[in-house]
């Protein structure tokens, strides 16, 4: 009970330091930010599959893309779109897309899902890519920024940023509670051991399928907004590039863990900044790939349960044990018994 209450109590704190983070910060800072708690939502639509189900889809970035896509192409070009229609209308079609492909991909294992989500992933971009639909490789602009009557105007940064911040709570206190549910439970089952759950007598597919869609749906509002953001939309949103990124993420931060992609989010991007900064490398900062690669090759093998390990390192090597107050309370009932 202490180890949980401890964990709700971090992550409160972060998202305590996301609210008040404006106070002291610039136009760019909060830019910033904003763009990496949208990342983090995305992560959390992966943690979903990858962490809590066991499925390593390499296809993520597809729902993403499409979920920007659809907040450009379904806004009117003279004025903007209401958000009461648009932000639902984005995470539905990428609801849509992610069942499609969910229903067959789903039907393969292992290496053979991987290989077909990023199938599934490259035709998308291909069909964005090499039409006109989305404007080929040029992509797309939106030039009105859909908003709600006259009192949430999305187009001012400060209320995107705390727009962005309510959606990322709610992203991960609903996936909290949905893996505290019976399709949690189920799909925890799936990801130790599917064999016994369809040995049991439990029928699996469905709620894979379930959880895939879900997914795909939180990755659309991740998409939504990052088209609000930018105002710009284009091809390699749907990169297979992008889908390896998010898996990093949340290796780094933690896998199977909700708090470890947001924090891997977090430390992936700003990780990115810090080696593409040229007052800090100089012309070194243009092979950035290079230095980033390696502090997370670093990262997995020193931490090899992620970020969120590090306490549990730190509490080994001061103390010698995982858990202070549980191995007080050991040593305790050992001197009572002598």
């Amino acid at each position: 009970m202490y180890i949980e209450k401890g964990k709700a109590v971090f992550v409160g704190l972060i998202f305590l330091a996301l609210a008040l983070y404006p106070l002291g910060a610039d136009s760019y800072g909060i830019g910033l930010i904003n763009k990496i708690m949208i990342y983090a939502i995305l992560a959390l639509s992966l943690e979903l599959l990858v962490g809590s189900t066991g499925l390593i889809c390499f296809g993520q970035a597809a729902f993403f893309g499409i979920g920007a896509y659809a907040a450009v192409l379904l806004s009117p070009e003279d004025g903007a779109a209401s958000i009461w229609f648009l932000l639902p209308a984005c995470v539905i079609v990428a609801a849509v897309y992610a069942l499609f492909v969910g229903a067959l991909s789903l039907r393969t294992k292992g290496v053979y899902f991987i290989m077909v989500t990023l199938a599934f992933a490259q035709m998308a971009y291909y069909v964005f890519h090499d039409t006109s639909l989305g404007g080929g490789s040029d992509g797309i602009y939106l030039y009105y920024v859909p908003g709600m009557d006259t009192w949430l105007d999305l187009g001012k940064p400060l209320t995107l940023y705390f727009f962005t911040l309510l959606f990322l709570v709610w992203t991960f206190v609903f996936l909290a509670i949905l893996l505290r549910s019976h399709l949690g439970r189920a799909l925890a089952g799936i990801r130790i051991n599917e064999q016994r759950m369809l040995a049991s007598g439990f029928t699996t597919y469905p709620y894979k399928l379930a959880a895939f869609v879900t997914s795909g749906g939180i990755a659309g509002l991740a998409g939504f907004l990052f088209a609000v953001q930018d105002g710009f939309v284009n091809p390699e949103m749907l990169s297979w590039h992008l889908s390896g990124s998010l898996l990093m993420m949340i290796i780094l931060g933690g896998l199977g863990h909700l708090r470890g992609a947001l924090i891997g989010a977090f430390a992936f991007v700003l990780l990115q900044e810090f080696f593409k900064s040229t007052a800090v490398f100089g012309d070194f900062a243009k092979h950035w790939h290079l230095g980033l690669g390696l502090t997370i090759i670093l990262s997995v093998a020193i931490l090899p349960k992620g970020l969120i390990g590090l306490p549990e390192r730190v509490q080994m090597r001061l103390f010698g044990y995982r858990n202070p107050r549980r191995a007080d309370s050991s040593k305790a009932r050992e001197e009572v018994q002598s």
